[in-house]
């Protein structure tokens, strides 16, 4: 039997796909005659989240580089017993998956593969309108460190102009395939306007099966076990999504974490949302 479709996030994106960051225009509500309006109700049922931010003093703000390109960022210096979910490629997808993120009210980055717009794109306007960024993972998602300065800048660039004309946002961070990037890279991403490059410290092998830790392993990029405050966790679009995301929040709030917006974490300067002086009170 398929898959339940989360149907009002789905239509919803339908509608609101057909223009990239505008409403449609609508003269009356769903039934016709007086009551909320069709933009009302779709605002009411997709507004974007707002995310905790970080306690003042709990953290330690990533730096950008000396010679102006984007710094690469593995994990969050934080205090706080908080990890970050991202989800990264998009050629496979959980229908259900919407309806949890929404239900939990989980932060998630989501790294978009650009060619999968064509297919999901639907799907992917109710992800924005769920709470997640759609950042940038190339078109095609190949080997970065292997191209030309020219084909890397034109994956970046193209992905980037694909997503901001779909969703409304042009990408702020860039997340490559593999985790595979070289300095050409770096000057590319900088070219097509973005501001840091994304890694991980951690992987959950949703799906599928990791080294040494078997399927649906959770791996350290240290070695180390479980969980650590400011952890960038590697996820992906795969079909079983919802049940599997289902299982590492449990394995996180067990441990005492929470899931946190890393791009709260990330000042303006680097493409997030943190002042770039933060505040002190």
């Amino acid at each position: 039997m398929p898959a339940k479709t989360p149907v009002i996030a789905m239509v919803a994106a339908g509608v609101l796909g057909v223009a990239a960051g505008a409403w449609p225009v609508a003269t009356a509500g769903f039934g016709g005659g007086s009551g909320p309006s069709m933009r009302t109700q779709l605002a009411s049922v997709l507004d974007d989240q707002q995310w905790a931010t970080p306690k003042p003093g709990s953290w330690t703000m990533p730096k950008p580089e000396a010679g102006g390109l984007p710094p690469v960022i593995k994990r969050i210096e934080t205090q706080e017993r908080v990890v970050f979910l991202t989800i990264d490629d998009g050629y496979t997808y959980d229908s259900e998956f919407v309806n949890l993120v929404r239900k939990e009210k989980v932060p998630i980055l989501t790294f978009l593969t650009s060619t999968y717009i064509k297919g999901q794109g639907q799907y992917f306007w109710a992800m924005r309108n769920a709470g997640s960024q759609m950042e940038n993972h190339t078109v095609t998602h190949p080997n970065m460190a292997t191209l030309s300065a020219e084909s890397q800048k034109k994956e970046i660039c193209d992905s980037s102009d694909a997503i901001q004309k779909q969703y409304g946002r042009r990408p702020q961070v860039f997340r490559p395939p593999f985790g595979s990037y070289n300095q050409t890279t770096l000057q590319a991403a900088k070219e097509c306007g973005i501001k840091s490059v994304l890694l991980w410290s951690a992987e959950f092998y949703n799906g599928t099966s990791g080294p040494g830790v078997g399927y649906n392993g959770f791996a350290r990029g240290d070695g180390g076990k479980g969980f650590k405050p400011g952890d960038i966790i590697l996820m992906h679009y795969r079909k079983g999504l919802a049940q599997e995301f289902q299982m590492i929040l449990g394995w996180i709030r067990q441990a005492g974490f929470r899931p946190a917006a890393v791009e709260n974490y990330l000042p303006r300067s680097l493409g997030g949302n943190a002042p770039d002086q933060p505040s002190h009170a």
